[in-house]
């Protein structure tokens, strides 16, 4: 089982928290960084100092970096056009030596898109369709030849399809509870499909329909990595775990319930349950990012275990 630390900017960070986080993220062994993509916070968070891109940071933390892998849950398909995309993400794999992974969403929030005077279409999952073809369909053109593109919403003409990543193939994280579409685009496109704070049961049943969809497409469903997103609170004891979760405005029972919480024994127990129904790998949502003592109890505690 592999666990990838999963941070929530918006809600309020700093590039220097970001980089302290992945800094202990590489120092205590967790196996990637991941951020979210929002500009504007959620609930009751002020968000200050205020927002950072997502892949802005990734670009920064390339260079700070050298071992863990860096990507997004999910780059949201309504803030970058497509060509511009694969510009940016090919740039940051070869800042990075090879190590970003490209999640990419429809984008959802439309709070956030009429507080920064960003589109916000109807149709958003036809986009992504095709923004997935276009993004993927660059890095796949043979240099020296041009990639063309006609779609209903992208069209692109004699691309040179430049840069090119470092990596070969930049891994593609698809994710979501739709039941027909997402499964299908999931087969398509994707090297890993992604349940965020998901029941067993719905996991279960999310991974059986990706695993259906892939084997229609003529993939062996296997090929696909399938992981979860969970919200994660570990303590030494019970006050330890109550102290955590009123850090992040969360109720011990709930995050018990919907989340990765209690101690040590009862996560690893929580996450063996994960594994059983076919997750390899957890994203943590970690929401208090000044608790590093949080992830050094996580990485000796429940890591250390999983083997």
């Amino acid at each position: 089982m592999d666990l990838r630390i999963f941070t929530e900017p918006q809600q309020g960070a700093s590039y220097d928290t970001l980089l302290t986080v992945a800094k202990a993220t590489e120092d205590l062994g967790f196996d990637a960084f991941f951020r979210s993509d929002h500009y504007l916070s959620m609930g009751a968070a002020d968000g200050l100092p205020g927002p950072t891109d997502a892949w802005i940071t990734l670009a920064g933390l390339a260079r700070e970096t050298r071992r863990i892998r860096l990507g997004t849950l999910m780059t949201a398909g309504t803030f970058r056009w497509p060509g511009v995309l694969a510009i940016q993400v090919a740039q940051v794999d070869q800042m990075s030596g090879g190590r970003v992974e490209l999640g990419l969403g429809a984008g959802w929030f439309e709070e956030e898109h009429r507080a920064y005077g960003i589109p916000f279409p109807k149709e958003k999952f036809g986009r992504l369709e095709e923004q997935l073809a276009i993004v993927t369909g660059l890095w796949e053109t043979e240099p020296g030849k041009t990639f063309t593109y006609e779609g209903r919403y992208y069209q692109l003409t004699d691309s040179p399809a430049l840069p090119k990543p470092a990596q070969a193939k930049v891994p593609v994280l698809i994710g979501g509870h739709g039941a027909t579409r997402t499964p299908r685009l999931a087969a398509r496109y994707a090297d890993e499909f992604n349940i965020p704070f998901a029941s067993l049961e719905d996991t279960e049943r999310q991974f059986g329909r990706v695993r259906a969809a892939a084997e229609e497409a003529g993939r062996r469903p296997d090929d696909l990595v399938y992981s979860n997103a969970l919200v994660v609170c570990v303590g030494k004891d019970d006050a330890e775990v109550a102290r955590r979760a009123a850090a992040i405005g969360r109720e011990v029972d709930e995050l018990k319930e919907n989340g990765l919480a209690g101690s040590p024994a009862e996560v690893v127990d929580k996450i063996g349950r994960y594994a059983a129904v076919g997750s390899s790998r957890i994203y943590l949502q970690v929401l208090d990012l000044h608790d590093l003592d949080h992830l050094e109890l996580i990485s000796s505690q429940v890591q250390s275990q999983l083997g």
